[in-house]
C-alpha cells in the first residue's frame, strides 16, 4: 500500500475485525479472562480513539494505554525548574508547544510567560539555536523533551551549536528512554500484560532489537506499530496470533519505516552527545534506573543544569489527580476522580490532560460519551 487511505479502507478493516474476533474467542477460552495489550506510545492511543477502534473491538480484548507520552511523565519538579530557568533574567526559554500548559506546583511556562517571562513556543531545537544567534545578548535555553523519538535532533543541534561556536545557547535535558520504561512496567506487580504494540517513531531510531528481552525473559510478543487504522488492527492480529500459537516474539508491522537496526545516524549523534543517568524520576513510575540521558561532560558549556542554578525539588502531584495510575495502566481515565470535572483541557490538574498524546487528552476529546455521562464527567 502507498496512499493514506488505502490504510484507512472500510472493507480490509471489517476483515481484520472478523480474524481478530476468531482469534480473540479462541486465546479467552484458555485465558478465561479478558485479553490485555498496551500500546506503549501515547499516538497510538490518539489514533485508536480518533478513529474509534477500541469500540470496533471484541471485549474479550482490552487496551491498555501505557507512558509513552514524554509530556505526561514528566515530573512536577522539572516543570517548577523550567519556570525557575524561564524567570531568570535575559533569558530566552524555549519549549514546544504542548509543554507550555503542564503544571507546576505554582506555574506553568505558559503562566510563566503572561507574569513577564520571555518563553517562546519553537518547533526544533535548530529554530532555539538561530534564537540564541540572533541574540547573543541573551541566553537561550531549549528545553530537551521526549524519547528517542527526539533526542537525535537534540543531539546534532548541540553539535551545530559546537561547530557554529555559539556560547549562549544550552540546552534543558530532560530526554527519556523507552528500555527501562518497559521494562518497569513488566515488572510491576499491578498489572497483568498478555502483549505489546511497540512504539512506531521510537522504533524508527533505535530499531526493532532492544525489544528482544521481552519476548526472551518475559515471554511476551510485540509488534512494532504503526499509526494508521489498518497498522493498529492488523498490529493487534498479529499479537493474537503469537498468543494463539503459544509464540513471544519480536515482529515489525511498520516495517515501511522502522529499520530492525535502527538509524545509525541517528544513534551516533546520541551516544556522541548524551549517556545515561544513573536514574531519572517519572510522573506516576518514581525513579527508574538508566531511564533518562544527560549531556557528555565535553558538551558541559550547553547543559543549563551545569550552566546554571536549577532547583531541582521533588514535588509531589495533587493527591485528587490519579496521572500515576492511569500512567501505569492501572486505571482508565474516566475512572480518575477528577476528570472532566476539576480536570479538563481548560483547567488541566495533571499532564495526561495537556499533551496531545496524552490518554486523558485523548479519552475527554474522543472518549464514548455515553460511557463519559455515566461516570459524570460531560
Amino acid at each position: 500500500m502507498k496512499y493514506v487511505d488505502e490504510f484507512r479502507d472500510p472493507k480490509k478493516a471489517r476483515f481484520l475485525l472478523n480474524e481478530i474476533e476468531i482469534l480473540a474467542q479462541k486465546i479467552r477460552t484458555n485465558l478465561n479472562r479478558p485479553i490485555y495489550i498496551m500500546e506503549v506510545c501515547g499516538g497510538h492511543t490518539h489514533a485508536i480513539f480518533r478513529y474509534g477502534i477500541e469500540t470496533m473491538l471484541p471485549d474479550d480484548i482490552e487496551l491498555i494505554h501505557g507512558p509513552g507520552c514524554p509530556v505526561c511523565v514528566l515530573p512536577m519538579g522539572r516543570v517548577d525548574d523550567c519556570v525557575a530557568l524561564a524567570e531568570m533574567p535575559d533569558v530566552i526559554f524555549t519549549t514546544f508547544g504542548d509543554a507550555m500548559r503542564v503544571p507546576g506546583s505554582k506555574k506553568s511556562l505558559m503562566q510563566a510567560k503572561a507574569d513577564g517571562a520571555d518563553v517562546r513556543m519553537v518547533y526544533s531545537p535548530l529554530d532555539a539555536l538561530s534564537l540564541a544567534r540572533d541574540n547573543p545578548d541573551k541566553e537561550v535555553i531549549f528545553f530537551g523533551l521526549g524519547f528517542e523519538t527526539t533526542m537525535p535532533s537534540t543531539a546534532m543541534t548541540i553539535l551545530q551549536a559546537e561547530a557554529d561556536g555559539t556560547d549562549n545557547f544550552s540546552l534543558f535535558c530532560n530526554h527519556i528512554t523507552i528500555i527501562p520504561t518497559v521494562k518497569a512496567i513488566l515488572d510491576s506487580p499491578d498489572l497483568n500484560l498478555d502483549g505489546f504494540l511497540g512504539p512506531g517513531h521510537v522504533s524508527m531510531v533505535i530499531g526493532t532489537t532492544p525489544y528482544d528481552f521481552i519476548a526472551a525473559h518475559y515471554k511476551r510478543p510485540v509488534v512494532v506499530a504503526g499509526f494508521e487504522p489498518l497498522d493498529i488492527l492488523h498490529s493487534i492480529w498479529m499479537v493474537l496470533k503469537q498468543l494463539a500459537d503459544g509464540r513471544a516474539e519480536i515482529e515489525n508491522q511498520y516495517n515501511r519505516i522502522v529499520p530492525d537496526d535502527g538509524n545509525d545516524a541517528a544513534l551516533d549523534a546520541v551516544a556522541r552527545v548524551f549517556e545515561l543517568r544513573e536514574f531519572f524520576e517519572w510522573r506516576g513510575l518514581g525513579s527508574i534506573d538508566h531511564s533518562g540521558v544527560r549531556i557528555r561532560e565535553g558538551f558541559a558549556q550547553y547543559d543549563a543544569e551545569r550552566k546554571f542554578t536549577v532547583p531541582a525539588i521533588k514535588i509531589a502531584d495533587p493527591k485528587s489527580c490519579q496521572c500515576g495510575e492511569v500512567l501505569k495502566g492501572v486505571i482508565k481515565p474516566w475512572d480518575c476522580k477528577v476528570f472532566g470535572k476539576a480536570c479538563t483541557p481548560e483547567t488541566p490538574l495533571g499532564a495526561l490532560m495537556v499533551s496531545s498524546e496524552g490518554a486523558c487528552a485523548a479519552y475527554y476529546q474522543y472518549g464514548d460519551i455515553e460511557k463519559l455521562k455515566e461516570k459524570g464527567a460531560v
